[in-house]
């Protein structure tokens, strides 16, 4: 090895030391210095940055492992978007269309409260005749009117950014106007999926027909400033480069500052990663992607660089186990995340797409796995009050 290249390496070592330490220091650390921290190969320093990620993780939120008792229920699959990463969406009157009916959600509401669940998580595609009396609204505020009424005790973590913006869309309403209206019917947060990654040259490329970046934020924010706790996500996996992920986090850390700042009464309470999930995914952004599984280790190292960058801001961070696998959730519990996410019950967005982790865990499979790292668990809210 040359001189030079030695030199280089000695100081890119010292520069991630550097970092490492401001950020167990309690400082911020910069875009660029969490892009350096992304794009290491070295297994030591690598190692560093893990346990990095851990001893933040334990100074910022503690040892113990949370998890929620909740129902994922996907209400349809008929959606007039055409993502290229989503094998979940199907034309009106094709095979394998669905539209659950008021009385089929009851029922799966009754089934996750026999169960002991505290949550009900509700999303679907964005179906052109989910209408009464030819307005969209009124649909989705007497469908959780239902559940709430019947259920009063179920949180209801429910309808998306994208979801917000077609409801407005259709019915000529402004964000804020839907986002109160659900609130009113009994809509507890909103879940912050539908964010892919905050670029819009990325986006145009995976789903096209979604709305931009700009909008994305601006439905979050609009939530934030009238009372509705969101989460985050981010899409990781695909197409989009180590400095593009870092952006989206940037302007996550943005939101939940001016939030902060502005005094909002509510904010994002958790960060997720969602690895790219290509196996039934349509057939053009697989081919480029080149692979239909995520990759664990670049998952676990953007998992403890969100940490370090995020973690004074967005405490709380889960990994995805219906993509990643309980084994690959388990792991990444020792590289930044807290949370262990939810039981579900079912799940078909992910599922539909090939993943192998399941569709539904029981709380002792959680607490298993929890168990397993010698760590305490204990069951939580969807807005992170233990139970």
């Amino acid at each position: 090895m040359s001189e030079i290249a030695a030199s280089t390496i000695a100081s890119d070592i010292s520069t991630v030391e550097r970092i490492l330490d401001r950020a167990l220091q309690g400082e911020d650390i910069s875009t660029a210095d969490a892009l350096l921290l992304l794009i290491q190969t070295s297994p030591d320093l690598i190692e560093q940055i893990r346990l990095t990620a851990d001893k933040l993780r334990h100074q910022q939120v503690g040892d113990t492992v949370t998890y929620v008792i909740n129902r994922n229920i996907n209400f349809t699959n008929i959606c007039e978007q055409h993502c290229s990463f989503c094998a979940f969406r199907r034309d009106a009157g094709t095979e394998g269309a669905f539209w659950l009916s008021t009385e089929q959600i009851l029922a799966k509401a009754a089934d996750a409260v026999s169960l002991s669940a505290t949550e009900i998580c509700m999303q679907g595609g964005l179906h052109p005749g989910a209408k009464i009396g030819g307005r969209s609204l009124t649909y989705y505020v007497e469908l959780v009117s239902a559940i709430k009424t019947t259920f009063p005790q179920l949180h209801l973590h429910a309808f998306s950014p994208q979801e917000v913006e077609f409801i407005a869309r259709q019915d000529g309403l402004s964000y804020a106007d839907v986002i109160m209206a659900l609130q009113r019917a009994g809509v507890g947060s909103m879940p912050g999926t539908a964010a892919e990654v905050l670029d819009d040259t990325v986006r145009r490329v995976i789903c096209p027909e979604k709305i931009s970046s700009a909008t994305w934020i601006e439905i979050i924010s609009t939530a934030h400033r009238l009372g509705l706790p969101t989460t985050s996500t981010l899409l990781a996996g695909h197409i989009e480069t180590p400095s593009q992920q870092i952006a989206h986090l940037e302007q996550l850390k943005q939101i939940q500052q001016y939030a902060i700042e502005s005094e909002y009464p509510t904010r994002i309470t958790e960060f997720i990663i969602l690895p790219f999930v290509g196996e039934s995914a349509p057939a053009p952004l697989r081919s480029r992607v080149g692979r239909d599984q995520p990759i664990l280790a670049d998952n676990l190292l953007l998992t403890a660089v969100a940490r370090i960058f995020l973690g004074n801001y967005i405490p709380n961070h889960q990994p995805s186990w219906v993509k990643l696998g309980l084994e690959g959730a388990k792991t990444a519990l020792t590289w930044g995340c807290n949370d262990l996410g939810g039981t579900l019950m079912e799940e078909h967005i992910t599922m539909m797409a090939g993943a192998k982790g399941g569709t539904c865990l029981s709380v002792a499979q959680l607490q298993g796995a929890i168990g397993d790292l010698d760590r305490d668990y204990r069951q939580r809210s969807t807005l992170y009050e233990l139970l």
